[in-house]
């Protein structure tokens, strides 16, 4: 099968230079022209598909070759572009930037390759004139393979700064695709782990995106970007179909890649797990940074998706605002979840999976293998929902903010009563990051679920970078010896007591076990994406119907 779907990378030389901004307000312009757009980001992050959500009305995916592997990129693209008349996918860090000693694995560069997608260059143009021509050539002569076929310039001052950046690109052979004058940054805040993710932000979050919107509108030529997207030829890739993943028809990751560069090609979880060259800087383009020396820092865990739509999630009304009451973890363009969370209709057991503002990070792709492996995913809150979603056999806690949340977790009492009780009796529980800290007895002197015997709290250190990790014994995820692709990103630490077995070991930054398994409960804080190992929604959805 071919995939058409004509397609942009938007990229820049380097973090902070403007691509969330530019990108996103692509995504609102040309949804605004009526053209369904499908939204991508490059890189395990979670924040900035929530926004993308909102620009387009399509769940925000994940293109990340290092969780997925190279050759399950292009595949979920499919899926996720199915349908659609165009599809913008935000890259990560700088366009080379990669897995930190991987010869460029998971950089923008790498993901554009695989899709065979033009790149627009984001340039931040605030302290240089002909000097832009100079950066622009690097960039776009550097690969051969990545075709930088147009730029976009931020922060430009005024008309005659205009004039001396165009004047020095037309000896570039690069042509100007747009200019963004010099403003007052759109008010998208940020706090310890980045931005503030959109579900939490509701009218603000739709004002800021519908600014962006026109901002791009304003100054980019959206005819010649369509015109250049179209310009993509086909894949030849089969999308990438949950059911197909469930029943073992697509490929396991790590096949190896020659566009992903030296190293790529064996990456056992035994071995040393490179870590991302980058993290999240809080007030930048969303893209990761890395420490003061240069060097990863290092992560504990990362928060999971928002990739809810305008509209209604998990049975509840959208507010006046057009945002849902909560978002969800699926959305438009993915697997709706069950309304309300209704008993599991002719055998498929219900797995509950948490959402709203504490639950915002999960890839939509894990809700879909779990409804393509047999259950029925019902969404809830653990902020306002007092009891799990009716007839629950199984339970989902992805990432999220919980240590922002940690009052009202708390203080819900029931839901938490209902957790432990779950768990109690042998139910699948599978849990990643800000999961494994609800499951905790107390997080910061709040008390959590109990489930595991452990405590959390807020750190000052932020542990930051991909994994390979091998699992230590058998869960509900994975059979002992099992090897996962993960992410972590958070500033918490975990202090455990006993009666738990780790559930991954883990070789970098330092070998290490980590996380728990305990009867049915799996908790990391690994971030990993179960498209690389669709077994996981197979293997839990079969513990919800024999538990």
């Amino acid at each position: 099968m071919v995939t058409s779907v004509p397609r942009l990378v938007v990229a820049a030389p380097s973090s902070g230079s403007g691509k969330t901004t530019v990108a996103t307000g692509l995504m609102a312009a040309f949804a605004a022209r009526g053209l369904a757009v499908s939204p991508h980001k490059v890189g395990p992050d979670y924040i900035d598909p929530g926004y993308h959500a909102l620009a387009t009305g399509r769940v925000g995916r994940n293109l990340d070759a290092y969780l997925c592997g190279p050759e399950l990129v292009a595949p979920l693209f499919a899926h996720g572009a199915r349908g659609c008349g165009l599809a913008v996918v935000e890259g990560v860090m700088g366009l080379f930037d990669g897995a930190a000693g991987q010869g460029g694995l998971a950089s923008t560069a790498h993901v554009a390759k695989l899709l065979r997608a033009p790149v627009v260059l984001v340039v931040d143009a605030s302290s240089q004139s002909r000097s832009v021509a100079a950066l622009v050539h690097g960039f776009a002569s550097w690969d051969p393979q990545v075709r930088v076929a147009g730029v976009i310039l931020n922060k430009v001052a005024s008309d005659r700064h205009e004039e001396l950046l165009r004047e020095a690109l037309d000896e570039s052979g690069v042509p100007v695709l747009g200019v963004l004058r010099r403003a007052e940054r759109v008010h998208t805040p940020s706090r310890h782990l980045g931005l503030v993710p959109a579900a939490e932000r509701h009218g603000e979050a739709v004002a800021a995106v519908a600014e962006l919107a026109e901002r791009v509108r304003a100054g980019c030529d959206l005819d010649a970007l369509l015109a250049l997207a179209r310009s993509a030829p086909a894949l030849p890739d089969a999308p990438w179909d949950p059911a197909a993943a469930v029943a073992g028809a697509f490929p396991a990751p790590g096949a190896g890649d020659p566009a992903a560069g030296p190293g790529a090609q064996d990456r056992g979880a035994a071995g040393p797990g490179p870590a991302h060259a980058g993290e999240r800087r809080p007030g930048a383009d969303g893209g990761p940074c890395t420490a003061a020396d240069g060097r990863p820092a290092r992560t504990e865990g990362r928060p999971a998706a928002g990739g809810g739509r305008p509209g209604s999630a998990g049975g509840r009304p959208a507010g006046a605002d057009g945002l849902p009451a909560y978002a969800g973890p699926a959305g438009a363009g993915g697997y709706q979840p069950v309304a309300g969370g209704r008993p599991g209709s002719a055998g498929r057991p219900v797995v509950a999976v948490a959402g709203g503002p504490a639950f915002t990070f999960s890839y939509a792709e894990h809700a879909e293998l779990l409804a393509a492996a047999g259950a029925e995913v019902a969404v809830f809150d653990p902020l306002r929902d007092e009891a799990l979603p009716e007839g629950t056999r199984g339970l989902v806690i992805g990432g999220g903010f919980p240590e922002v949340y940690a009052t009202e977790l708390s203080a819900n009492e029931p839901l938490r009563k209902a957790v432990a009780d779950l768990a109690a009796a042998g139910a699948p529980v599978a849990a990643e990051c800000a999961g494994l800290l609800y499951l905790t007895r107390e997080l910061d002197g709040h008390p959590m679920c109990g489930v595991l015997d452990a405590t959390a709290r807020m750190t000052g250190r932020l542990t930051l970078g991909y994994r390979d990790a091998v699992a230590v014994g058998d869960s509900v995820l994975a059979a002992a010896g099992t090897r996962m692709r993960g992410h972590e990103f958070h500033r918490t630490a975990v202090e455990p007591g006993a009666g738990a077995a780790p559930a991954w070991g883990v070789r970098t930054p330092r070998p290490r076990t980590e996380g728990f398994v305990q009867r049915g409960v799996h908790a990391s804080y690994l971030h990993t994406h179960w498209a690389s190992a669709p077994g996981a929604a197979r293997r839990l959805t079969e513990r919800c119907v024999t538990s």
